[in-house]
């Protein structure tokens, strides 16, 4: 008997970073009926930003199982999950480019299959660059999922631009929007600047930012000042950082004020104690804002697509450190909110008529639902092809040692056996090279080539 059958839901996750895993697999106990017994399988896509144990643990989700995988490891996973317990759902949580490769390599491995899981993707945040692009890779999932009425209206406008089929486009929110709403803090008074790892992405700017909040401690000694950081040096989250703020703090002169710190962990924890949140163009903003905490996307640097701040143009979050260290505390304008599908205290108040946090995933459950109860189910059908995107599309598969036809490569790394003890310790000596290259090496190579 199926699983869905007995009132629970099997579902694999494959993720390929941190901030991918926390939202893929957020998503899949939103996606769950509200009274179903959930069992959960996360994949961790080998790569540059496979999470690390501690990256892991400060999601705060607890997989009933989890191992690191390539992608062909994955792909023959789900052809063998044949049994009468195969998984009802597969939450492609990847960049890209990898959910094109995995969309068509599980196209070609349920080949003949009538019976077959549900696929979900979507984005672990606001999307504000290549927008089509990115959805035209995504594009063969049964759900796309959309974390507003803004982009449930944008996707489908470019899907059915180029004649793709947009049923698949279905609005829900951000899987990790909760928390008590702000009504004031009992301790000192505290802001937090929510960093991003690849915005700006040279040192000039991050040294102007950082110093700029250092200053706002000096000028407020009666305030905490927090510097909320997505990793600790040598991990990667989804983007690289090559110049990581831990790493610049290290070279401020006269060093850090007394009221100023460094903070990691869950940033839901982190915005239990904020009273102000700060950042360029994190999706952080938008859980803030979901707490009715007040909040400010940063204008000193521009307000410019490759920063993401233009984003929040009609947001009424907009706003300079000047203004800032002079008192302003910024109105967020409740449309806008609205349309980017953040339900301020726990209400939405969109265009449709409004609704409950709570009940913002019950369209995609009900789809869901109904397509894990059909007998059978059509296959995979992304709109990038042979046909389609000859020149594009054979490449993106060989990255991930696919064919043309979604079937493994000749010549494919060799798959089938358990890594054991000295592979681990040569993957990880590997990944950390990299990682070091990328974070010390390709820098230095940088300013060298500038000189």
């Amino acid at each position: 008997m199926p699983a869905s059958a007995t009132n629970s839901l099997r579902v694999a996750v494959l993720a390929d970073s941190d901030t991918r895993w926390k939202w893929g697999a957020l998503t899949a106990h939103r996606l769950a009926p509200k009274d179903a017994d959930i069992r959960l399988d996360g994949f961790l896509l080998r790569g540059r930003a496979t999470p690390t144990a501690r990256q892991l643990q400060e999601v705060g989700v607890r997989p009933d199982s989890l191992r690191e995988v390539t992608g062909l490891e994955f792909l023959r996973a789900m052809k063998e999950d044949t049994s009468e317990n195969a998984y009802d759902v597969i939450v492609l949580s990847l960049v890209g480019g990898g959910v094109q490769a995995i969309l068509h390599g599980l196209r070609r491995a349920w080949d003949g299959r009538t019976k077959r899981p549900v696929v979900v993707t979507g984005y672990v945040g606001v999307v504000y660059e290549k927008l089509a692009d990115g959805l035209l890779l995504r594009h063969g999932a049964d759900l796309v999922l959309a974390n507003s009425r803004q982009d449930a209206d944008r996707f489908r406008a470019v899907y059915e631009g180029v004649g793709a089929d947009a049923s698949s486009v279905t609005e829900v929110a951000l899987p990790f929007l909760g928390g008590k709403a702000y009504a004031g803090s009992d301790g000192p008074y505290t802001v937090v600047f929510a960093v991003q790892p690849s915005v700006p992405d040279n040192r000039r700017d991050r040294m102007y930012l950082l110093n700029r909040l250092v200053q706002h401690a000096r000028r407020h000694p009666d305030r905490q000042v927090l510097l909320k950081l997505r990793s600790r040096p040598g991990e990667h989250t989804t983007h690289i950082e090559e110049l990581p703020y831990q790493k610049l703090t290290e070279k401020l002169p006269g060093g850090l004020p007394a009221n100023f710190r460094l903070a990691y962990g869950n940033m839901g924890e982190v915005l239990d104690t904020t009273d102000l949140l700060v950042t360029i163009s994190s999706t952080a903003a938008l859980e803030s804002l979901h707490r009715r905490i007040p909040t400010v996307v940063l204008t000193d640097l521009g307000i410019r697509e490759t920063l993401g701040n233009h984003h929040f143009v009609g947001s009424g979050c907009l706003a300079s450190w000047d203004q800032l260290d002079a008192g302003y505390e910024p109105t967020p304008d409740p449309e806008w909110v609205a349309r980017q599908g953040v339900m301020v205290g726990g209400t939405s108040r969109t265009e449709s008529g409004g609704g409950s946090y709570a009940t913002a995933f019950d369209a995609a459950r009900t789809r869901i639902a109904k397509l894990v109860a059909a007998p059978e189910l059509p296959p995979l059908a992304p709109y990038y092809t042979p046909v389609t995107a000859p020149g594009y599309l054979p490449g993106i598969l060989a990255r991930h040692h696919l064919g043309p036809d979604g079937a493994p490569l000749p010549g494919a790394p060799a798959e089938d056996r358990q890594a054991g003890p000295v592979r681990q310790i040569v993957r990880r000596a590997a990944r950390g090279a990299y990682r070091h290259g990328v974070q010390r090496v390709a820098p230095v190579i940088r300013r060298m080539g500038e000189l």
